[in-house]
């Protein structure tokens, strides 16, 4: 049975925690343990109504644990690499069970957290935290983690953007094909294994195919005018994000003329994305309220799926699976020439969001433009076109997100580990090593003079300045997964002299 989030279990007592800001992350909320049956809770509480803030905080008090934020340890600033080996065990958790109608999922083996107020296993930062377990020995927790997210698949359908039952209506940037190439267990259970996963998790982004005309879209699956079948980011849900409650609330009271439950869809659908919240789904391109991710056909969500296709097509001919390596074949065909026609921007010569109201390429560049280069689908010319859009967005200290500064944080002047690295390895794939050493160089130096300052790694950060990001719902965390791990795999593949870690 699926586990039902916060908000459902504990519904207006929820909606009264949150809305009220009892707390000043709403995430502190939904990840608290309640101590009884809801059911029971929200009786009593009922019956003590109406109460006052101090009385409620009290009461929340008395009937949930709360959780802890994950803060590393101070360190003397030794060497870099050897304090992200340091970090590994103070981000490394356990959960094969946990309490009774608790928002978080368990987990069979061991993985690793982001830091701070991500308490939990996450989709897409995990890749890029466990190339950095790989370069530091530690292929035990890598192999951990493909487990307990085959373990997801195998629940759920799907992975979820977090380990939360608040995230299961949405996923998080398909990388788990990736994750399964880093498997060193190459047994042929093992590989039938890590296929049966990446067919599963295709299906889920690919449900309703079948019965979808043309022009059309359901959940997660878009068909084109022409019959081209791509995909965009959705969720399963148009109500508040349960770790955002109170912020969603608000914005839909600060958006006349939108319909709450399509803005809040849209919002979540952002999430999925991982980029929550940028200029790439803003209507207007500066402000939240405008946001219609749904409407978008992203180049990078499509870039990846073909990567999967592709993915499967190889394990499957390996395997002796004549019937799955054909149909994944063609469906990785399909994609790229649909890829090819509808995500490039002809004017600006670069990879592009699709906009399904425009019918055209989105006019805003952003770094996703370099994703078609990163999983291989791009022909030559496009290529080089496309890198050289890209140099628009180096800044002193690495990439810029986007272009724009719209006080989100996926926009200039953030730059983030993962598209760092996405970028990187998109350029040395197609012969730009002396551009991916660049960025490398840059990022590198960003991350380095911050750690020796203050002895921390960030989640995000600024990348005209050399200092921590800012923006968004939240400080800035530290801790961080994905960036320890995007440093050791640039430290270990640098071409060039080493920069001093």
């Amino acid at each position: 049975m699926t586990p039902r989030p916060p908000s459902l279990l504990l519904g207006a007592l929820f909606n009264e925690v949150q809305e009220r800001r009892l707390f000043a992350d709403s995430k502190t909320f939904a990840d608290a343990v309640p101590c009884r049956a809801p059911d029971a809770i929200v009786a009593d509480w009922q019956a003590r109504a109406p109460l006052d803030d101090a009385a409620l905080r009290a009461f929340v008090a008395d009937n949930f644990d709360l959780p802890p934020r994950i803060d590393a340890a101070p360190v003397d600033r030794g060497p870099l690499v050897e304090h992200i080996a340091a970090l590994w065990p103070q981000l490394t958790r356990e959960t094969p069970a946990v309490p009774p109608h608790a928002s978080a999922l368990p987990l069979p083996l061991r993985y690793v957290v982001p830091g701070g107020r991500f308490r939990e296993l996450y989709y897409w930062d995990s890749y890029f935290t466990m190339l950095g377990l790989a370069r530091s020995g530690r292929q035990d927790l890598v192999e951990d983690m493909i487990v307990n997210f085959g373990s997801l698949i195998d629940r759920y359908g799907h992975i979820p953007n977090g380990t939360r039952s608040y995230y299961l209506s949405r996923s998080h940037p398909p990388f788990f094909y990736l994750m399964a190439a880093l498997s060193r267990d190459g047994s042929e259970a093992a590989r039938r294994r890590r296929l049966g996963w990446m067919r599963a998790e295709h299906a889920f982004w690919m449900a309703g195919e079948e019965r979808l005309a043309a022009p059309g879209a359901h959940r997660r699956v878009v068909r084109l005018a022409d019959g081209a079948l791509l995909n965009r980011y959705w969720d399963d849900r148009a109500a508040p994000r349960d770790e955002s409650w109170a912020e969603d609330v608000a914005l839909a009271a600060d958006a006349p003329g939108r319909v709450a439950e399509d803005l809040w869809r849209d919002l979540r659908a952002a999430a999925e994305s991982g980029w929550d919240f940028s200029s790439r789904w803003l209507g207007d391109g500066r402000h939240l309220r405008s946001i219609r991710t749904t409407r978008i056909v992203p180049v990078d969500l499509n870039s990846l799926l073909y990567g999967l296709e592709t993915a499967v097509a190889e394990q499957a001919d390996a395997l002796g699976e004549a019937p799955i390596t054909a149909d994944f074949r063609r469906r990785a065909a399909d994609r790229a020439a649909a890829i090819e026609r509808h995500l490039w921007h002809s004017g600006r010569c670069h990879y592009a969001d699709h906009d399904l109201d425009t019918g055209a390429a989105a006019e805003r560049p952003t770094v996703a433009m370099i994703f078609p280069l990163f999983a291989g689908i791009a022909a030559p010319d496009r290529a080089a076109q496309t890198v050289t859009a890209l140099g628009a967005l180096i800044a002193p200290w690495g990439l810029a997100a986007t272009a724009i500064d719209t006080g989100q944080q996926w926009d200039a002047p953030n730059g983030w580990a993962p598209l760092q690295w996405v970028a990187v390895a998109g350029l040395r794939r197609y012969g730009h090593g002396e551009m991916a050493d660049d960025i490398a160089d840059r990022w590198l130096g960003a991350v380095t003079r911050h750690y020796r300052a203050t002895g921390q790694l960030l989640e995000k950060y600024d990348v005209e300045r050399g200092q921590a990001g800012g923006g968004g719902e939240y400080a800035v965390e530290h801790g961080f997964g994905w960036t320890n791990g995007v440093v050791l795999e640039m430290l270990a593949t640098r071409r060039s002299s080493p920069v001093a870690a």
